[in-house]
């Protein structure tokens, strides 16, 4: 279990560690790069302020992924944050870079893609990933062989047209 300074030295080290997957990621949901750093600096600074709140239980990260997926999805500004299901909003930021793959990924349902977001922007486990989302890893790889089946599906789709 960690002492509240080592956590806030904990937390200290994960950001410098893994700044750039939680800007790439919250970018997402906030739907801009400013606004992903906004929201990964607040992020962190909540987590900081609330360390005393993290019992040791589980992933210290997976912990402040959730504080950053409430975070980016309440800087959302001008769009629904969240999908009907309570999940937050993810889409490319730069969708005119590949609209082929940034109209196929945003017809995965919103749990799958906000999966393969904390999968392949995150680059979190699937025992992570689980934990940020409080599902299963079985449910974890599910959805992930879906979705990946699902993008591949509409981009075949798409070349044969």
């Amino acid at each position: 279990m960690f002492h509240v300074d080592q956590r806030a030295r904990a937390i200290e080290e994960l950001y410098r560690r893994r700044y750039r997957r939680f800007h790439a990621t919250l970018s997402t949901i906030t739907g801009g790069f400013e606004s992903g750093h906004d929201a990964v600096q607040e992020t962190f600074a909540r987590a900081l302020k609330q360390r005393a709140q993290f019992r040791g239980e589980g992933s210290l990260e997976a912990w402040v992924w959730r504080i950053g997926l409430r975070t980016a999805a309440e800087l959302r500004r001008g769009r629904d944050s969240l999908s009907q299901n309570g999940v937050p909003a993810v889409e490319l930021i730069d969708q005119g870079r590949d609209p082929e793959i940034s109209a196929a990924v945003r017809d995965l349902p919103p749990r799958r893609r906000l999966l393969v977001f904390l999968r392949y922007f995150a680059d979190l486990s699937y025992a992570e990933i689980a934990a940020v989302c409080g599902i299963s890893e079985g449910t974890v790889a599910a959805a992930l062989a879906q979705a990946r089946d699902q993008l591949l599906r509409i981009l075949e789709e798409g070349r044969a047209q």
